[in-house]
């Protein structure tokens, strides 16, 4: 349920077209392996979503990545409840075309 639920998230921020890709990869961290500032805190839940750094150039990006932030944090409370809200983070991570790479050569 989670993974349809940020797949579907994604979806409504870009639309039908970016379904196909759209990947998903769950990872537990468990209570004190995560830390911010030095010092670890606990975190519901985490969430990495991995961009073309050009999303960070469009004139719309503030709003493209606010919704995509909501919507991902909406997407894990939906499912795994929304005492999680205060404790999930989500980071978006930008890497240039020639820095991604996909059956080992560059991603056009």
């Amino acid at each position: 349920m989670l993974v349809a639920a940020l797949t579907d998230a994604i979806v409504d921020v870009y639309g039908a077209w970016a379904r196909d890709l759209v990947s998903i990869r769950l990872a537990g961290v468990p209570a004190g392996r995560y830390a911010q500032g030095g010092t670890a805190v606990d975190t519901n839940a985490s969430v990495v979503l991995n961009l073309r750094d050009g999303v960070f150039d469009r004139p719309d990006a503030d709003h493209i990545t606010a919704r995509l932030g909501t919507a991902l944090t909406d997407a894990v409370t939906h499912v795994a409840g929304e005492a999680l809200r205060a404790g999930t983070t989500v980071q978006l991570v930008a890497s240039p075309p020639q820095r991604t790479f996909v059956g080992g050569t560059p991603s056009a």
